[in-house]
C-alpha cells in the first residue's frame, strides 16, 4: 500500500502494518519516519528492536534467521534493516520471502535511497508492498519547503512571514538538516516569537567566514589551532555565545553517549545505531574521531565545561563567555589552557 509521507501519521493511529518500506534520498524526512514507527512499536508493546546494517559484513541468513526465530520467544519485536542500495538477487529473493510469509509479533521497517519506478516492479518490492505500507520521500521545494519551514517554526512556538520564510529557504535550499539545524539556532537566539526578516538575516546570513558547526568540527577532530581560529572568528562576526555553545555540547553529548555505549560492549556502529539522534556525514567523521581520541573521563570533562560555560553565559558565575568556549575546546583536544593565548 503506497502512502505519502504526511499520512504516515493517520496510518499509524489505526495500528502497525507488518512491514513498512520507506524510500528516498531526503535523510531528515527519512530518519523520522523511521522514529514515529519506532515510537509507535514501543507503545504497542514491541520492546525489542533488532538493527541490520547492509554492510560488507552483512549476510542475509543472518537476516533470514532472525525473523524466523523471532516467534520461538513469544516477544514483540522490530527488525530495522537499512540497505544503501537495491538489494542483491540474494536479498531480492529473501525480501520477497519474507513478504510473502511476514513473522508474526514482528514488524519489519526496510530502509533505502529513491526506488525508481522500474525497481518498484520488482518481485522483491511487490511482496513488501502487498505486505504492508510503502512511503516515498521526496525532496522539498517551492511551497512545500515554505510550508514545512512554517511548521517546523510552530513546533517550537515561532511565527515568521512568507517574507521571511522564503530569505530561510533560500539559505537551506532544500536541506532539511540544515533547515532543522538554523531552526533550532533561531530558537536559542529568540525562543518563543515571531521572527521578522531582520532577524532572520541576522541569523541564517550565508556570509559569514566561519559557522559553529566549522567550530565543532574543528574541536571533534581535535584540531585546537583552527578551533581557536574559528572561535576567534565567530566573536569577531557577533555570533551569539550560546549558539557556539549549543553546536559543540549538543555533540559532546554524542560522543559521551557513544563511549557509555561501547564500554557497555557495543560497537561504535552499534552505537550510533543505538542513539535516536540522526548524525550523518561530516558530523559522523568528527564525532567518531573524538570518540577514539578522548577517554570517557576526558568526554565528561569537556561537558562538565560547558555547564560552567552555560553558568557563565548566564551571569550565574564569573567569567568571559568566549574565554570559557575556549576552554571546552581545549578539553575536546586534550590540552589545558597554558600556551594559548585568551581572545
Amino acid at each position: 500500500m503506497k502512502l505519502r509521507l504526511e499520512q504516515l501519521a493517520g496510518q499509524l493511529g489505526k495500528g502497525l502494518a507488518p512491514v513498512y518500506v520507506l524510500s528516498g534520498d531526503e535523510p531528515l524526512q527519512l530518519g523520522e519516519a523511521l522514529d514515529a514507527i519506532r515510537v509507535q512499536a514501543r507503545s504497542e508493546g514491541y520492546e525489542n528492536r533488532e538493527l541490520f546494517y547492509a554492510d560488507q559484513s552483512f549476510g542475509w541468513g543472518d537476516f533470514m534467521m532472525a525473523a524466523d526465530s523471532m516467534s520461538l520467544f513469544g516477544d514483540r519485536r522490530l527488525i530495522d534493516l537499512r540497505l544503501p542500495a537495491k538489494p542483491d538477487k540474494e536479498g531480492a529473493e529473501a525480501l520477497q520471502r519474507y513478504g510473502a510469509r511476514p513473522a508474526d509479533d514482528t514488524v519489519l521497517v526496510v530502509s533505502l535511497p529513491r526506488l525508481t519506478a522500474a525497481e518498484q516492479k520488482a518481485k522483491w518490492f511487490q511482496a513488501l508492498d502487498a505486505a504492508g505500507v510503502f512511503i516515498q520521500v521526496w525532496p522539498l521545494e517551492g511551497a512545500q519547503l515554505i510550508g514545512w519551514l512554517d511548521r517546523r517554526l510552530g513546533q517550537r512556538n515561532m511565527l515568521a512571514d512568507r517574507s521571511s520564510l522564503a530569505i530561510l529557504a533560500a539559505r537551506v535550499e532544500g536541506n532539511l538538516l540544515a533547515a532543522a539545524q538554523e531552526i533550532e539556532k533561531l530558537h536559542i537566539l529568540y525562543g518563543s516569537s515571531r521572527i521578522d526578516d531582520d532577524m532572520m538575516r541576522k541569523a541564517v546570513a550565508d556570509s559569514a567566514r566561519y559557522d559553529v558547526y566549522d567550530l565543532a568540527e574543528a574541536a571533534m577532530l581535535g584540531q585546537m589551532v583552527r578551533a581557536h581560529r574559528v572561535l576567534a572568528g565567530l566573536r569577531a562576526e557577533g555570533v551569539a555565545a550560546p549558539v557556539a555553545l549549543w553546536a559543540l555540547a549538543r555533540d559532546i553529548r554524542l560522543v559521551v553517549a557513544v563511549k557509555g555505549h561501547m564500554t557497555a560492549g557495543l560497537s561504535e556502529d552499534m552505537a550510533f545505531a543505538r542513539l535516536k539522534e540522526k548524525v550523518f556525514d561530516k558530523r559522523r567523521t568528527g564525532v567518531s574521531k573524538a570518540v577514539q581520541r578522548l577517554s570517557q573521563s576526558q568526554a565528561e570533562q569537556a561537558l562538565l565545561a560547558c555547564a560552567r560555560t552555560d553558568r557563565i553565559i548566564k551571569g550565574a558565575e564569573a567569567g568571559d563567555d568566549w574565554d570559557a568556549l575556549l576552554e571546552v575546546c581545549l578539553c575536546l583536544c586534550g590540552k589545558g589552557m597554558v600556551g594559548v593565548r585568551a581572545m
